[in-house]
């Protein structure tokens, strides 16, 4: 793909270059620069310029530009997953499934926003039916989104394509561990609409971010790390810029007495495993009721030995993405020993950086980091808990979950719980299969996230509601002037008492 003014890479030497690296190797792959205030406050304003184009076509014609770039990176869609493999190290089949989920989010969006945010006939009162009344949805303006390094496709899709979708122009800046995907999305989009860039990246690092939370955006998007989510809602907080968080903290897995267990342990696996343990939406901690504690825990175990990381396609999962974050598994591995944990499956000599093995503790303490902290890494805690409520008191105790898994044929019981479990997602028999759902919206609560990704509440978050009221005919009855005539209180009085005062 011919790289655009965002993409050139800058002469090497210079301290505003990024340079990107390949995790499995070190190898280096490429050089970018590091935007800055200027750069980014003029990226904000040619994409001002392209929303009063963009917020003003009709919805079917956003719609087949959209459905354009769909086409554009589904042909294109080898060429990036190879990308994807280089800045990630993820084997190709997770890279293919990334990058199929997002487009099928991008699909979603651009056939779905007319029928949710398009102009709706509203019912109105008894006394106001010379009224004609109607709600519809605007798009915000300019959304800036920040990229997250563990699924640098997806994840960003999940607010790209809705915004655009809403008919918003959008400026990311995509991680600076994954650049390089962030940008070939742009010049993807150039490629369908070059006059108008409707999508912008500025790259660089936390400077950059920085200097898009504070360049007057309308909405900012953030996925990541608690602690980065803190610093963009403060920077934000100063401009009263809103945002949507979606936090990176796993979530859990319930297994009742009567699941199945190979399947319980089948996605327990996959969810804590996937992607070197690098999923949000994956699985951190599963409270297995004691009766079958033992049995699930075995199975587990079994399960997990078999996987292997590695660098080719045959490796069960890549490198950690973020150096950074081995250190973080490798204190709370430590931490859940050093309570009273024990490992069931590697430990500590599991650490090969850049590749994590297989790590599976059990009967961990809820007080541990391995718990309480956001779970990075192919490392799984197995707890027994004597009954639903107490996993749903422990669930909700450790918090830091954007979903719930939870295994059981009692559906009814099932679904009680998931209205008790403080989470925005709950599956049920199947781990992360909510992902591959564009429909499903999900989102956090409390202080794990903000706003929602996805189906009709990912349209709305980049909307502003706009309602309508227009009169059709002169009312008979009429209170709403200071010329109203008496017998027109009596009236409406009557009719009052007669549609609320009986029965």
């Amino acid at each position: 793909m011919v790289e655009s003014a965002a993409t050139a890479a800058a002469p090497a030497g210079r301290s505003d270059v990024l340079t990107a690296f390949d995790p499995r190797t070190g190898e280096r792959l490429a050089q970018y620069p590091v935007h800055g205030t200027g750069e980014v406050t003029r990226a904000v304003r040619t994409a001002r310029a392209t929303q009063n184009w963009w917020g003003e076509l009709e919805f079917s014609e956003r719609k087949r530009l959209l459905l354009d770039w769909r086409r554009q990176i589904a042909r294109n869609a080898g060429e990036l997953v190879e990308l994807l493999r280089s800045e990630t190290g993820k084997p190709e089949a997770d890279a293919t499934l990334e990058v199929m989920l997002a487009v099928e989010n991008l699909d979603w969006a651009a056939r779905n926003a007319e029928r949710t945010l398009g102009r709706k006939r509203l019912s109105t009162g008894w006394f106001t039916r010379n009224q004609h009344a109607s709600v519809g949805y605007l798009p915000l303006g300019v959304i800036g989104v920040l990229g997250a390094w563990n699924n640098p496709v997806f994840t960003p899709m999940g607010s790209i394509a809705y915004a655009m979708a809403a008919g918003n122009t959008v400026v990311f800046n995509p991680h600076e561990l994954t650049t390089g995907v962030g940008t070939w999305l742009a010049d993807s989009w150039a490629a369908v609409s070059p006059e108008q860039p409707v999508l912008q990246a500025v790259t660089g690092n936390s400077r950059t971010a920085t200097a898009l939370c504070k360049a007057g955006v309308d909405k900012i998007a953030y996925a990541g790390p608690e602690a980065g989510g803190h610093e963009v809602i403060a920077l934000c907080a100063r401009t009263l810029t809103p945002v949507v968080v979606e936090n990176s903290g796993k979530g859990s897995m319930i297994v009742h007495v009567d699941a199945v267990l190979d399947a319980a342990a089948e996605a327990a696996v996959f969810g804590a495993m996937a992607n070197a343990g690098q999923n949000s939406s994956g699985i951190q901690r599963c409270y297995v009721a004691d009766s079958v504690f033992d049995d699930f825990l075995a199975r587990v175990a079994e399960r997990a030995a078999k996987l292997r990381p590695g660098a080719d396609n045959r490796a069960s999962y890549g490198p950690m993405i973020n150096a950074a974050q081995v250190d973080v598994a490798r204190r709370q591995v430590r931490d859940a020993l050093a309570h009273g944990g024990h490992a069931v499956l590697g430990g500590l000599d599991s650490f090969r950086d850049p590749y994590v093995e297989p790590i599976v503790l059990a009967e961990v303490p809820e007080e541990s980091i391995a718990i309480t902290g956001e779970g990075i890494g192919p490392v799984l805690v197995v707890n027994r808990v004597a009954d639903l409520a107490d996993a749903v008191t422990r669930v909700n105790a450790a918090g830091n979950g954007i979903a719930v898994t939870i295994f059981t044929l009692d559906i009814p019981s099932a679904e009680l719980v998931a209205e008790q479990l403080k989470v925005g997602v709950v599956t049920v028999n199947s781990s992360t299969a909510f992902t591959g759902i564009p429909a499903l919206p999900f989102g956090g609560v409390g202080e794990y996230g903000q706003g929602h990704s996805h189906g009709q509440q990912g349209l709305y978050e980049y909307s502003r509601t706009m309602s309508i009221a227009r009169r059709r005919y002169r009312a008979p009855v009429r209170l709403s002037t200071f010329d109203r005539r008496p017998g027109h209180l009596q009236a409406a009085k009557a009719l009052f008492r007669l549609r609320h005062g009986r029965g």
